[in-house]
Formats: C-alpha cells, structure tokens, sequence
C-alpha cells in the first residue's frame, strides 16, 4: 500500500512541475502561445475534410508534438542564458539548434496536412 501511496505523491509532484513549467513557458514564450492557438485550429479544419482514422489521430498528435518542442525550445533557451550572459558561438548554435526543432515538427505537420489533402 505505501508503493501506491508514494507512486500517487510522485505522479502528484510531476503533475505540479509539469504545470509550473508550461506556466512559466506561457508567460514568457509569445510563440508557444502562438502555436496554441494554431494547433486546435489546423485540427479541426483537417478533421473536417474527413480524413481516416490514422489521419485523425496523426493531426493532433504532430500539433502535441509541436507544443513539445516549443517547450523545449524554451528550456534550451533558459538553461543557456543562466549558464553564462557572455556572447559564445556555443550558446548560439544551442538556441538556433532549439529553434530549428521547432521549425522542423511544425514543417512535418504541415507535411502531412498536405499529405491528406
């Protein structure tokens, strides 16, 4: 019973974290509030052309997917301006590489809106 106990305490601390973390990208990333917005829209408007059952999960889950790597993004961006204020090609190429991640999950989801159409 004290393995549930913990196992619920854990799941409840995760839960905590994961909920200050999105809260804190919220208030400072204009862009992931941006893709927040985009995401259910691109859905809903795939999933009115009616697509098949792989279709239908894929959509959302490539937009989930998008949200995950906006918050990466963020992360890989903070993690580098705490570590060091200086300038370093370092640093750069660590926050263009985050960003590029972006631009590349929302590239395959829009490849695939393609796709079904």
């Amino acid at each position: 019973m004290e393995d549930v106990k913990e196992a619920v305490r854990r799941l409840g601390r995760t839960t905590r974290w994961s909920l200050q973390g999105w809260r804190a990208a919220w208030a400072t990333q204009r862009s992931l509030r941006q893709w927040v917005w985009v995401v259910p829209v691109s859905t809903v408007f795939a999933l009115l052309l009616d697509p098949g059952t792989g279709e239908r999960a894929l959509l959302p889950a490539l937009g989930l997917l998008l949200l995950a790597a906006e918050l990466f993004n963020t992360a890989i961006k903070a993690a580098v301006d705490f570590v060091s204020s200086a300038r370093d090609p370092r640093a750069a190429m660590a926050k263009d590489c985050a960003s590029a991640a972006v631009a590349v999950t929302a590239l395959a989801g829009f490849v695939a809106c393609c796709a079904i159409l």
